[in-house]
């Protein structure tokens, strides 16, 4: 089989744009501190897990039906309108007080992620296509997400100033609102070809509204009936859901080791921990900026897509389990560079789940079969994450980690992805 080479260079403009957005969308400064800051506003670890709850439920009830909405009606509509409510989350974590108000401010966050996950990939599956490069998706979307993991790093550095010059964690979500308004108006320069073209070349007048939900609807019944698609959602879905709901337990194991480190004696211990998080974070993200930006050779070299996604999600999973462990004996930095594999692993993974999807699925019906991806995730971490806080408040982050880790363990014969026996993956060069 000849392998077809892209006609053209696709480091365009284009190209550009998605990796600043990316970049501004990753300079969430709460991030690195968001346990650390709501344990503050005196919420057990179970409380923090409802909280989370909260959010994927929330997200949950809208993913589908806004996936479907950008397919149908625009995708940088359904981007713009997410960057808004996320707007509203960072104001609302600000001035919040209560439980409630921080259920509000998760609930605005939902309708954020609903809107933008999904929607976003699909945009830049949908360039590729143009473009006439769709084999070389892996390679594009892990350069574009390098940038968001640079992104991230230099939002560890800025927010660890920013809480030391302020002396607490709630500037991080006032300073988050900048980099997002900056987002909504890059997100607005998009080409409309990126909407899809069945939204291109429809009008604007209602009666179009019904065909095109209807069409998208029938797209999305259509790709659910492939088993390949289907075990590939279940692993990513399941393996983000595993990371995601563990990730932020890394806090309080860097605060216990900033505590008992002899070094910043002058400082009270919120400000030597805001310093050690920082640092700790910027490394982590330069290390999954790297790891993103290799994900298409590393898959090249493995030749199976699937075998590299089956791989990486055993891989992951002891990681896990052993970063919990060396939590539970007190081995903070054995258990901080366990997470940093953890994270490594995940954005080299993650290029290589959306580059097995992109294979499988009609591109017109990219952004809800991503959110179909997005919606399992969710209602797993709706499961997960007060599991997992409920542990860590019955027998320690460490254990409980490690039981939720050992949990997936159990199930994971369920999420082996195959490669189509009448498919060979090409493999193109690197950018």
């Amino acid at each position: 089989m000849k392998i077809r080479q892209p006609s053209q260079d696709i480091k365009d403009l284009q190209f550009y744009k998605f990796r600043a957005y990316g970049f501004l969308k990753n300079l969430r400064f709460f991030d690195p501190f968001l346990i650390l800051f709501l344990r503050e506003a005196g919420l057990s670890f179970l409380a923090i897990g409802m909280l989370v709850s909260i959010r994927e439920l929330s997200t949950n009830l809208l993913e589908i039906p806004t996936g479907v909405m950008a397919d149908a009606f625009g995708r940088r509509k359904a981007m713009l309108f997410g960057f808004s409510a996320y707007l509203v989350s960072f104001v609302l974590f600000y001035i919040g007080s209560s439980y409630w108000m921080f259920v509000m401010a998760m609930i605005a966050f939902a309708f954020g992620e609903t809107f933008r996950s999904g929607t976003h990939k699909a945009m830049i599956l949908e360039h590729l296509r143009i473009c006439g490069c769709e084999d070389r998706n892996v390679f594009y979307y892990g350069k574009t997400r390098a940038a968001s993991q640079f992104g991230s790093a230099l939002a560890s550095l800025i927010a660890a100033g920013l809480v030391l010059w302020t002396g607490s964690f709630r500037i991080i979500f006032l300073a988050s609102i900048v980099p997002y308004v900056l987002n909504l108006l890059l997100l607005a320069s998009y080409p409309s070809t990126l909407d899809g073209e069945h939204v291109v070349g429809a009008g604007l007048g209602w009666r179009n509204v019904g065909n095109q939900f209807a069409a998208a609807l029938r797209r999305l019944v259509d790709l659910l009936r492939d088993s390949c698609v289907i075990r590939g959602l279940l692993s990513g879905a399941s393996f983000d859901a595993l990371f995601k709901s563990t990730k932020d337990y890394l806090q309080p194991i860097v605060q216990a080791q900033a505590l008992v480190l002899p070094v910043l004696l002058s400082l009270h211990g919120e400000q030597r921990t805001a310093i050690l998080i920082g640092v700790v974070y910027f490394f982590i993200y330069l290390a999954t900026s790297f790891a993103s930006s290799h994900a298409g050779a590393i898959q090249s070299r493995l030749k199976s897509l699937a075998l590299c996604i089956n791989l990486s999600l055993v891989l992951g999973i002891l990681m896990l389990m052993a970063g919990g462990a060396a939590t539970w004996l007190h081995w903070d930095g054995m258990a901080i560079v366990a997470f940093l594999g953890m994270h490594i692993l995940q954005n080299i993974r993650r290029p290589m789940i959306v580059g097995y999807l992109a294979d499988r699925m009609d591109h017109r019906s990219m952004a809800s079969g991503l959110s179909v991806e997005v919606q399992v995730r969710t209602l797993i971490m709706a499961v997960m994450a007060p599991v997992l806080g409920w542990l860590a408040d019955l027998v320690g982050v460490g254990a409980g980690i490690l039981l939720v880790a050992f949990a997936v363990l159990l199930v994971s014969p369920f999420l082996i992805t195959r490669d189509r026996l009448s498919q060979k993956r090409p493999s193109a060069p690197p950018l």
